[in-house]
């Protein structure tokens, strides 16, 4: 199919039918990845989940989709960005439909993974295509466009999802996202123009990998891997898994409540990475951003451990902590200028496996402390489980701060200033 304008089109009218239709499919991977937050209480009384079965139910997408990165980046590139997308996307379907079909906490696992695996290409695949039809100066606005509006996905898995939950059950709103995937997937098949063979890289599997290693020796690669590591994982634990809980349990927050508090967290931080771009360049560097963005974190979580909120204090809290935990594009950025233009590509992949991966490992290992510390007479979560959670995650963004400090700054306005 090829990428041309149609009868009535201009051709920027035809770009923005592409950006809207690949956009659309990652707002899914967004919805989907943080999507347990609300329900997670629902799903515990239904299918009598623990806290670790919870935590490790929201994580498996993660651990699926960290795990087949650096695969998955070849494929892209030996079979083109189309393909594979699409491919993937059949395997998002058939998860989220076993998800809403599951009678048990392994069936829901099982699905999760396969959403994960399925959404693993809905970022980097549309990047590819931007790269190859667009000028290269377009290319990062390109990107931050994918980005915010991707992001009403995140919005979507909040209030939205707490009404449709509520109005019509979980299941029948899960179902409902298959369908509106597979729409979504039949207007990439009409709009997004097809791979060429010529696009190819003529690169081995070995030497692909090749690659990979060399990427892993660039200075200053694990002090700001690390970094990716806990960042989003903060996020992702909060606003996508044991804020709502901790709403309901601590707080009685209902179905509705809790979803718009959460979406309150989730705006925030879709206007934090505006924010945060504005001060990557106000300050002509990419670590201090990061290194503010990331203390007013770990000073927001420490609050939650420190001092008891009320629920006014709570709804206070959850926009502060999506406007500061904002940073992650600078973060990525600091990232991608770690590698030189050969190894950009497997660079940004790694420094992914980080991000998805940290979210996986603090949605597992904060579900076993939650369970650690049990349930109250009333069957509810401990506030001091909660207590618990917060301070670990608190814990270990700091000492992912302590490395990242020793981080070179490549940034190009310092390099513009010393010319």
């Amino acid at each position: 199919m090829n990428f041309a304008p149609r009868l009535g089109t201009t051709r920027s009218e035809t770009a923005l039918l592409l950006i809207a239709v690949l956009a659309a499919l990652y707002a899914v991977s967004q919805f989907l990845r943080n999507s347990i937050g609300v329900i997670a209480n629902d799903l515990a009384r239904e299918l009598d989940l623990s806290a670790t079965q919870t935590g490790l139910l929201s994580s498996a997408f993660f651990f699926a989709f960290a795990a087949v990165q650096i695969p998955i980046g070849i494929l892209i590139d030996r079979y083109g960005p189309k393909r594979t997308m699409v491919a993937t996307a059949v395997v998002t379907v058939a998860g989220t439909v076993l998800f809403a079909l599951a009678p048990s906490a392994s069936w829901l696992i099982a699905a999760r993974a396969l959403m994960g695996l399925g959404c693993s290409t809905f970022f980097m695949a549309p990047l590819v295509i931007y790269a190859r039809r667009f000028p290269p100066e377009r290319f990062a606005g390109l990107t931050s466009l994918q980005m915010g509006l991707a992001n009403l996905g995140t919005l979507a898995a909040t209030a939205p999802l707490a009404a449709a939950s509520a109005a019509f059950g979980w299941r029948p709103s899960f179902l409902a996202v298959a369908v509106l995937t597979v729409v979504i997937v039949l207007a990439i098949l009409w709009i997004v123009p097809r791979d060429s063979d010529s696009a190819r890289p003529k690169e081995s599997w070995a030497a692909a990998f090749q690659g990979v290693a060399a990427a892993l020796k660039a200075p200053s690669f694990w002090p700001v891997f690390f970094m990716h590591l806990t960042t989003y994982g903060c996020f992702a634990s909060v606003i996508g898994l044991w804020g709502g809980p901790w709403l309901s349990d601590v707080h009685g927050a209902d179905l509705p409540t809790r979803g718009n508090i959460l979406l309150l967290g989730a705006t925030a931080q879709i206007c934090g990475m505006l924010l945060w771009g504005a001060m990557d360049r106000f300050w002509s560097s990419y670590k201090k951003p990061v290194l503010i963005g990331s203390s007013a974190t770990i000073l927001l979580l420490s609050v939650l451990v420190l001092a008891p909120l009320d629920r006014t204090s709570a709804t206070i809290w959850f926009p502060l902590f999506g406007l500061c935990v904002a940073y992650t594009p600078i973060l990525t950025s600091h990232g991608k200028s770690l590698f030189p233009a050969t190894l950009t590509g497997r660079g940004i992949t790694l420094m992914n496996i980080g991000t998805m991966g940290g979210a996986f490992l603090s949605q597992s290992v904060t579900g076993m402390l939650i369970d650690l510390m049990g349930r109250s007479d009333q069957g509810l979560y401990r506030p001091e489980g909660y207590r618990l959670v917060f301070a670990a995650l608190a814990g270990w963004l700091l000492l992912s701060l302590a490395f990242y400090v020793r981080a070179i700054d490549p940034h190009p306005s310092s390099h513009a200033d010393k010319a």
